[in-house]
């Protein structure tokens, strides 16, 4: 089977098992895990903050974000399909008590501008919300894997600065908007108060993401993490696969980007098969199928039935992903099942 049903699905490689196997570690709930202690500081630094939390997931991260910026009867301000609102199980109103307010894409594909907040702060009485956060998602998955650019963010941060409202950066697949822009982690990291990042998506490893900000308030979120549970022992065979990614696995990220193309001209060939959004930018390449094709369950067993897996997101959407476990050669193979389906 060819697998692009996410960036999750990849293993270890050989490279990547032999760093885990070697990692040196000790107890991180008492910070003596060498191998984390690393992960932690040399991630920080990328990304020009002064620390940072290991966890288990980027749902976790962001998590532990709104729980740091907010307090129960807070709210926070995102993207109408963000990843924290469609798909954290409804985390921010059942661990911390604060109110998601979405904001819809002009443009369809999960960016927004300074302008979309006008007017969005709540008022200042007991009836209200407290508007206390922005959440920003790079790469927007919902929106098709698009980059939000350093000169909006740049708008909505002043924005939010001059409400006094903190800025919280889903950087689940910010590598990839690092590798399509060239923008530097350090250039993305410093427009938040806190960012979230993923090993486990186009990085390769098989579990892990870390939450950075000031030291202050990642103290606050290490207390935060043991509260949702998650506290980790000896965490640095998990921690050395991260360290082992960043130094492998970033660069090489332009060539899922290539491969999403490849995949991205099959779709526009077959009719009733429409990409949405209609430019690919990363490794994301979601498409929608019209009634000829039934629905996307039956696009997903079709392609299943051809050796390709892909995901059904919706009645009539499907994602397909490119990543680290599939060669140029296998994208192009799913290119012509996709093909295949216009008769």
């Amino acid at each position: 089977m060819i697998d692009l049903r996410s960036d999750t699905v990849t293993r270890p490689t050989p490279g990547m098992l032999a760093a885990m196997t070697a990692a040196p570690v000790g107890d991180d709930v008492y910070g003596e895990d060498p191998t984390v202690n690393e992960l932690e500081r040399r991630t920080a630094a990328l990304f020009g903050l002064e620390a940072g939390l290991f966890v288990p997931s980027g749902t976790m991260a962001n998590q532990i974000a709104v729980r740091v910026h907010c307090r129960p009867q807070d709210e926070a301000l995102l993207e109408t399909t963000s990843h924290i609102r469609l798909w954290e199980a409804g985390g921010a109103a059942a661990l911390s008590g604060v109110t998601l307010t979405p904001i819809d894409s002009p443009t369809r594909d999960g960016r927004l501008g300074a302008s979309d907040f006008a007017g969005r702060v709540s008022p200042d009485d007991m009836h209200s919300v407290r508007t206390r956060l922005v959440c920003l998602e790079v790469t927007h998955n919902r929106g098709g894997g698009t980059v939000l650019s350093p000169d909006a963010i740049g708008d909505i941060s002043r924005w939010a600065r001059q409400h006094n409202l903190a800025m919280h950066l889903d950087g689940a697949r910010v590598w990839n908007a690092i590798v399509k822009t060239g923008v530097p982690a350090d250039v993305w990291g410093r427009m938040f108060d806190t960012v979230n990042v993923c090993f486990s998506k186009g990085l390769g490893t098989p579990v892990g993401s870390m939450l950075l900000g000031p030291r202050d308030l990642i103290a606050q979120a290490r207390r935060i993490r043991k509260l949702f549970g998650g506290a980790m022992r000896q965490v640095g065979f998990l921690a050395a696969a991260c360290l082992y990614a960043l130094d492998h696995h970033i660069e090489r990220l332009a060539e899922d980007h290539e491969n999403a193309q490849v995949i991205a001209k099959a779709v526009e060939e077959v009719p009733g098969f429409t990409l949405a959004p209609r430019t690919v930018e990363t490794n994301l390449v979601w498409f929608e199928v019209d009634a000829r094709h039934g629905n996307a369950k039956a696009v997903a067993e079709r392609l299943k039935a051809k050796g390709v897996l892909v995901a059904p997101l919706g009645a009539h959407v499907v994602r397909v992903v490119t990543h680290l476990d599939v060669s140029r050669e296998q994208c192009q193979k799913a290119a012509g099942a996709i093909r295949a389906l216009a008769g």
